[in-house]
């Protein structure tokens, strides 16, 4: 493909110098090292769905507990994103980034150690911590060395999030080779020796432009218990029921201290969050896309490993190669997204992207106990293809929406956003399959086809809200003053 074959020439003469003098490494590397962040983070929300019966087994834990494994990596990575965000904007993208790997590897040991669920979540909440330092950091140091190049951005963009959708659907082949070799432990402590090459190569890269805004601490508390009360209270909607005391009051209190966070945002001389940015062209609908997006992925794979496992009687080797679809669909169908985007703007793959997923999730819903697994492979190329469609065109529109000094921010609004999405995701429709294996069929059936509903609601979103030129034109970019923004903010180097 011609679009990739010109990225490649970008890639390979590279002559720029960093601001403190020093060769910038080549955009090879740069796409490698941030890629390689993504990868980790992503590779553990799957990884561990293969995972759950021998978890249960080993732990003896009832599902309610297994969901708070996943979730409770999920929920501390979505909590945590925006502040991960704010402090790379304010002490560095590369230092923020090799702090994430450090935190990464040790909540990994953690959990490769841990002999009961409660210590096992409780180094699961460390990943997430490690995991919401390496995203928006990774993001910002992409886009730093992308400059003001457009088209260069969209399709490192694209690489970097088939990075990270790759390792997505290779996680359940991993996770169940590891698994059947070695034991439930050694899904973790293969993190380490990645963790250790990520910092090998942040070594290399130079470091952001740094803001001298101050730390809004008011907001990030308040942001952190809002996401934490929100999710928190949807998890445990799952095993207490949603009229149960006290996941109303997790409901009520995540409505509280959002309604808080407004205020305090909306008046604070330095936010972490400036309003503003939801009245950006694009910004807002770039967001909720994402929301939907993360929601129905991730709380059908959830649903759809227990399904083939419990119902289908697939060993742990079986189910994780049963995914293995996911895989060149997801890396291909980014790469065209980003061809998509620096041709025609980010609309078109929108598009494409919930279309596509739409249609492999209304295919879902006529599965039953009986079902061959042919009847799955198109699903399971459709699905993660929309996603990965749509991701990349995304993830661009948010960056190019907002000046560089504000790009960890940014990207942590739609990260975070997509996490807690996805961490609601998994509780909702796991909810639906709660009470025994009778209930996962039906339950599976009515979370396919409230995804149809939900990404047919986002594609009619994008269609009405984005503009169809937008991301062909470098001025149609939010930047500064020319919409009413403060200009750069520049710290030191």
């Amino acid at each position: 493909m011609k679009a990739n074959d010109d990225l490649i020439d970008q890639i390979d003469h590279w002559p720029a110098m960093s601001a403190l003098g020093r060769r910038r490494p080549s955009m090879t590397w740069t796409v490698t090292a941030t890629g390689l962040g993504f990868a980790v983070v992503q590779l553990d929300v799957t990884i561990v769905n293969v995972a759950l019966k021998q978890l249960g087994v080993a732990l003896d834990s009832p599902l309610d507990g297994l969901q708070w494994v996943v979730d409770a990596y999920t929920l501390a990575f979505a909590v945590l994103l925006l502040s991960a965000g704010t402090v790379a904007d304010r002490f560095g993208a590369k230092r923020a980034y090799l702090i994430g790997f450090a935190v990464f590897g040790l909540g990994s040991s953690a959990c490769g150690m841990a002999t009961s669920v409660a210590q096992l979540v409780a180094a699961r909440a460390v990943q997430g911590l490690g995991a919401a330092l390496l995203v928006p950091p990774s993001l910002a140091l992409l886009n730093h060395a992308c400059a003001h190049d457009r088209k260069l951005r969209a399709r490192a963009i694209a690489l970097w999030t088939a990075a990270g959708s790759g390792s997505i659907a290779v996680g359940p082949v991993v996770g169940g080779i590891l698994l059947d070799s070695f034991g439930w432990r050694s899904i973790f402590l293969a993190n380490l020796p990645l963790c250790a090459l990520g910092i090998g190569m942040t070594w290399r890269l130079t470091e952001t432009l740094r803001t001298t805004r101050p730390l809004d601490l008011p907001g990030q508390l308040l942001a952190v218990l809002a996401l934490t009360s929100l999710c928190g209270a949807t998890i445990e909607a799952g095993a207490q029921g949603w009229g149960h005391p006290a996941v109303l009051s997790g409901f009520c209190l995540a409505f509280a201290s959002a309604v808080s966070f407004v205020f305090v945002e909306a008046r604070a001389t330095h936010p972490m969050l400036p309003l503003r940015f939801f009245r950006l062209p694009h910004f807002s609908q770039a967001v909720l896309l994402g929301m939907a997006v993360n929601l129905t992925y991730y709380g059908l794979v959830f649903v759809l490993s227990l399904y083939l496992q419990h119902v289908r009687s697939y060993s742990v080797m079986q189910a994780g190669l049963a995914f293995v679809p996911l895989t060149a669909t997801s890396v291909i169908a980014n790469l065209v997204s980003g061809w998509l985007n620096s041709r025609f703007g980010a609309r078109l793959p929108m598009l494409l992207g919930c279309a596509l997923g739409a249609f492999g999730y209304g295919l879902l819903v006529r599965l039953d106990a009986g079902s061959s697994y042919l009847s799955m492979i198109v699903p399971f190329l459709l699905i993660p293809g929309g996603a990965a469609l749509v991701v990349p065109a995304m993830t661009a529109t948010i960056l190019s929406s907002v000046e560089p000094t504000w790009s960890g921010t940014a990207s942590a609004v739609l990260n975070a956003a997509r996490q807690a999405a996805g961490a609601i995701g998994v509780a909702v429709f796991g909810s639906l399959i709660a009470g025994g294996d009778d209930h996962i069929v039906p339950g599976l059936r009515i979370a396919a086809s409230a995804s149809v509903i939900l990404l047919a609601s986002a594609w009619i979103m994008v269609w009405q809200g984005i503009r169809r030129e937008y991301g062909s034109d470098p001025s149609a970019s939010i930047g500064g003053a020319t919409n009413g923004q403060t200009g750069p903010q520049r710290g030191r180097p």
